[in-house]
């Protein structure tokens, strides 16, 4: 980086540091009879300025449309649930690549913009994080979110300003105290991977029972589950959710991962490139639940050479069809291509084909956390990357064949 690219980048980590101080010194103080809608104000403007580090994405396109920007707004609670935080890392997701290629456009920014608006850019991707609580709408409880707790969260997916930035406004709902069991990379490596498997698991797979989806209570014990792609970030917090709570897990993965896969708990590992060792899995059928991390899609159900109740897979149509069609026939197209793979895979395999997807449920970020206080879930890390390096980032998820998460440190 040039010198005065660095020059900029030192004075804006001390303007963080006296902003930070200037927080924590005004958190101290009562606000009685404050009329304002959050429990704590920023530094003014005028005084410190409101701008920060982001990485913009302006245009779809390939990682080359990412573009640094260090005069993107600091964003504002608008909400009185909403939270501002201070990020110190975050993470990579397969969502964010598909996302910057213009993945659930047509849906998400119906959802984004406002009504009669139709901007859809500048957005910032980055879908979970963890940082430092500076400001909470009134709202949001101080007993259990106080002013300047570490906390971790997720970014919903409708969101245009996401986690790839040096601040996030995010719903209550989305953030808890980050546990101290996990340094700051792995409390941000853990909770989307962490719910879209728990959403598979709990919601759509019903495993628990109606307690399982609605509380933080888990369930699912003497279970029978196969993970197709354990190594990755989903399959293998996947895994270590379901060992918990004393599931037979059989797994997949590449020859060099299954002794990893095996160390997290899988009862059964084998390489999905070994024909043989993939025709040992009829061995165990039926299984309860056909957990799809691997991008395998729903098609590939009724192909499989073993039964199931359930095939639950993470790669759906749904919002693809949409963008290529539009709502209308893009909806139309999501009903023929579910019944017409559940027609295939129930007559062939005797189960149904669902779709699983993220959910930033609460009662979901409870579950996690409690696993990781009693030790009984830890990310795998598969790389890190400083910001200024985020593309780099980029090229690696797209490169695929990854052991865990990417992380990003803010």
């Amino acid at each position: 980086m040039q010198a005065a690219g660095s020059n900029a980048i030192l004075s804006l980590r001390q303007f963080v540091l006296l902003a930070r101080r200037q927080l924590s010194a005004s958190a101290q103080s009562a606000f009685s009879g404050s009329q304002t809608n959050a429990q704590h104000i920023p530094p003014s403007p005028e005084k410190f300025g409101d701008k920060m580090r982001g990485w913009q994405l302006h245009n779809y396109g390939d990682i080359d449309e990412l573009q640094l920007s260090e005069k993107v707004k600091i964003p504002q609670i608008r909400s009185s649930n909403e939270c501002l935080v201070r990020i110190r890392t975050t993470a990579v997701n397969p969502i964010d690549l598909a996302m910057l290629r213009g993945y659930g456009a047509a849906v998400l920014n119906k959802m984004r913009c406002k009504p009669g608006d139709g901007i859809e850019f500048p957005l910032i991707l980055g879908r979970e994080f963890c940082g430092e609580l500076v400001q909470t709408g009134m709202g949001v409880p101080s007993d259990s979110l106080p002013l300047g707790a570490r906390v971790w969260g997720v970014v919903p997916l409708q969101a245009s300003l996401g986690a790839h930035a040096e601040y996030v406004a995010v719903p209550s709902y989305c953030l808890a105290p980050a546990p101290k069991e996990l340094d700051d990379s792995e409390a941000a490596s853990v909770l989307y991977a962490g719910l879209t498997a728990w959403s598979g698991l709990y919601i759509t797979g019903g495993l628990g029972g109606p307690c399982g989806a609605t509380t933080s209570s888990g369930g699912g014990a003497h279970k029978r589950v196969l993970v197709l792609g354990g190594s990755g970030g989903v399959g293998s917090l996947a895994i270590q959710i379901l060992k918990s709570q004393k599931v037979q897990v059989l797994a997949t993965c590449s020859e060099n991962a299954v002794e990893m896969v095996r160390n997290l708990g899988a009862d059964f590992v084998v390489d999905y490139n070994n024909s043989e060792s993939m025709q040992e899995l009829s061995k165990y059928a039926p299984y309860d639940i056909v957990l799809d991390c691997s991008g395998q899609g729903g098609q590939k159900a009724a192909e499989s050479n073993f039964d199931f109740r359930q095939y639950i897979t993470f790669s759906s149509p749904l919002l693809a069809n949409i963008d290529k069609q539009g709502l209308g026939l893009g909806a139309l197209q999501n009903v023929f291509d579910l019944v017409q793979t559940n027609v295939k895979s129930f007559s062939q395999r005797g189960g149904l084909v669902k779709w699983g997807f993220f959910s930033p449920a609460p009662q979901g970020i409870q579950f996690l956390q409690k696993l990781v206080e009693q030790r009984k879930l830890m990310p795998l890390i598969d790389s890190s990357y400083e910001f200024y390096d985020l593309p780099k980032a980029f090229e690696k998820m797209k490169g695929g064949h990854l052991r865990g998460k990417i992380v990003v440190k803010v």
